[in-house]
């Protein structure tokens, strides 16, 4: 795989990532219930299904989110 290829999966990855940061964050703020409960579940599943997708592993994730974190991209 090239670099443009990589890159390319890395940006589809970190939109979807960040699509599923919004929606876990969205179930968050509608307060204690049903829907809030679900939220993580929901995430999880799909972080794990993006996971698997891209071929990463958890510690590749934990250096995803760290610098993430990092250049405060994310909160």
């Amino acid at each position: 795989m090239d670099e443009r290829e990589k890159l390319r999966k890395f940006r589809e990855l970190d939109d979807a990532f960040a699509q599923a940061l919004r929606d876990l964050d969205g179930g968050t703020k509608s307060g204690p219930g049903v829907e809030q409960e679900n939220a993580r579940p929901a995430f999880e599943e799909r972080l794990h299904s993006l996971m698997a997708e891209y071929a990463l592993s958890q510690g590749c994730v934990h250096e995803m989110l760290s610098t993430l974190l990092e250049y405060k991209r994310i909160r």
